[in-house]
């Protein structure tokens, strides 16, 4: 077993950790990054599943660091697929070579806090162990892929998938019969796509889920250019909005109107494609009467589009508010159910018993499938963490202190974890937004939060116990002041067995947040604790 001393340690090379490094090797700090996968990406290198595509615009889901890199990139769609995306987090790496600094197919498996030397060792599973000062975990929100333990899944003797970890050369499914377990996002992207390959597609649905068309289709010269001419001026105006994306947002309450103007407002929505419709009113996801007749549009829409009522029926999400389950955008996933060779299957009423050798059997019926799709989604937020063994002072466990819920200040750090960061953590913007922009304003963050403690011969930075608590009540309150906790959603861990219920996100907004953490530092880094270097102090004196 080797040991090494860097710096700084980053915890993987998605978005978050390239953008990271390339930041902090400007600066002079030695690092050292582990990627589990076996390239650049992160969570767009794992999830290749048919149909994979980004549901915010591709001329705002990039980086903005870099004129240069915003000039010369060109994409190709109005929202980008996957291997495009994989392609541009690769050319960010080739372009600011990055990829020398990066160790691949090697996994973070534990990271011990010594407070003998108030360094952090991690440890990998190659049996390399690494000493630095920081550790910056840019693990991803939603990367650890969650199947349901069904009884009997050892016993398929067909091909299994799970959408968030995909065979990278592909799968061939022409012929075959399968099985979709799961209607979140990946399931609404890939159900389309994989219909029109397989022989016979059976969808099993526990949660239906609102959808709203994208309107897809090939990036225009012009909409490329109204961008780039006016970069600067409009990624200051997407930092500042509550989603980190520009958008259609009509600062009006929809009690105010009509309901002929409000149908007025959805359809043009509707039309427009993305998530255009739920910017139709500021009050859409605070009121549950505003947000009743934006989801009866919606299910409207599907009974339009589903030829069979009863399988509309099934497909048109009740019992939730529009919006509080991330929404998705797909592309002809309704269209679907109109072809013969897709079924549908609502498993609160025939419940999946068991995977057989040949299938599954619900309490009614057994299905044959060649290939089960698991379309289950990801232990968020937490997930990707709890799969390293991260010990804080007094060897005191992050998944033990977090046994009732996760709890940090501004989701970048957690009390008892010394120079510990998370990007994108838990009681952050992160998976509310724009992805990109809420990346690249916590790396931003963190990386001046480096350089001040080492402007002032800083050795250790932690959250203090109170301003983390306070921090919590505030997301929790916020939160609770909107729609989303009527969900059942995975924002509130309510996909995962035992998980507790706790709205993890903050729902404050991308700019508002900006604004919380500017002042935080503006005010010394309030709710921080720093201690000295004792040998620089005991230099000085």
């Amino acid at each position: 077993m080797s040991s090494q001393n860097c710096d700084v340690v980053i915890v993987g090379a998605g978005f978050a950790g390239l953008y990271l490094l390339h930041r902090l090797r400007g600066l002079g700090y030695s690092t050292r990054v582990f990627e589990a996968g076996g390239d650049v990406g992160g969570t767009w290198y794992w999830n290749r599943y048919p149909g994979a595509r980004c549901d915010v615009e591709s001329m705002q889901y990039s980086y903005s660091f870099s004129e240069e890199l915003q000039q010369e990139w060109n994409w190709g769609e109005r929202f980008s697929a996957q291997p495009e995306i994989l392609e541009y987090a690769g050319h960010v790496a080739d372009r600011f070579d990055l990829r020398r600094s990066i160790e691949f197919e090697t996994a973070v498996t534990a990271a011990h806090f010594l407070e003998a030397t108030n360094r952090w060792q991690v440890t990998t599973n190659k049996g390399e162990t690494v000493s630095a000062q920081f550790c910056v975990m840019a693990t991803g929100c939603i990367s650890a892929a969650q199947t349901p333990e069904f009884d009997g899944l050892s016993d398929f003797k067909g091909a299994t998938y799970h959408t968030g970890n995909w065979p990278h050369e592909g799968v061939d499914f022409t012929g075959k019969r399968i099985g979709v377990i799961g209607t979140g996002s990946s399931g609404i992207q890939a159900i389309p796509v994989l219909a029109e390959e397989a022989a016979h597609v059976t969808v099993f649905q526990r949660t239906p889920n609102y959808s709203l068309p994208a309107r897809n289709g090939p990036m225009t010269e012009e909409y490329a250019r109204s961008w780039k001419d006016n970069y600067a001026a409009l990624r200051e105006q997407q930092r500042q909005t509550p989603k980190g994306a520009i958008g259609e947002f009509n600062d009006i309450s929809g009690l105010e109107t009509s309901a002929e103007e409000r149908d007025t407002a959805y359809e043009s929505g509707w039309v427009k494609g993305g998530a255009t419709l739920l910017g139709s009113y500021k009050d859409m996801l605070l009121d549950n009467a505003v947000n009743e007749t934006a989801a009866e549009f919606v299910r409207d829409k599907i009974r339009t589009i589903v030829h069979d009522a009863d399988v509309a029926e099934m497909l048109a999400a009740k019992g939730y508010p529009i919006g509080t389950k991330r929404i998705c955008i797909d592309s002809g996933y309704f269209e679907t159910f109109n072809r013969d060779n897709v079924d549908l299957v609502d498993i609160n009423q025939t419940p999946i018993e068991r995977i057989t050798a040949t299938g599954l059997a619900t309490s009614e019926t057994t299905f044959d499938f060649d290939a089960i799709v698991f379309a289950t989604g990801f232990d968020a937020m937490t997930g990707t963490l709890f799969k390293i063994d991260i010990q804080g002072r007094n060897g005191a466990a992050l998944r033990d202190k977090w046994r009732d819920g996760p709890r940090t200040y501004l989701g970048l750090m957690t009390e008892s974890f010394p120079n510990l960061f998370m990007i994108t953590g838990p009681g952050s913007p992160s998976v509310l937004t724009n992805m990109m922009v809420s990346i690249e304003q916590h790396v931003d963050w963190i990386t001046e939060c480096l350089l001040h403690m080492r402007d002032n011969q800083l050795e250790i930075m932690e959250p203090v116990l109170q301003a983390q608590d306070d921090w919590v009540e505030h997301v929790n309150v916020v939160a609770h002041g909107t729609l989303f906790p009527q969900a059942a959603s995975w924002y509130m861990g309510a996909n995962i067995p035992g998980k507790p219920r706790i709205f993890m996100p903050y729902v404050g907004g991308a700019g508002a947040y900006r604004n919380i953490c500017d002042d935080v530092v503006a005010d010394g880094y309030r709710g921080f604790d720093f201690q000295p270097n004792p040998s620089q102090v005991a230099a000085a004196e």
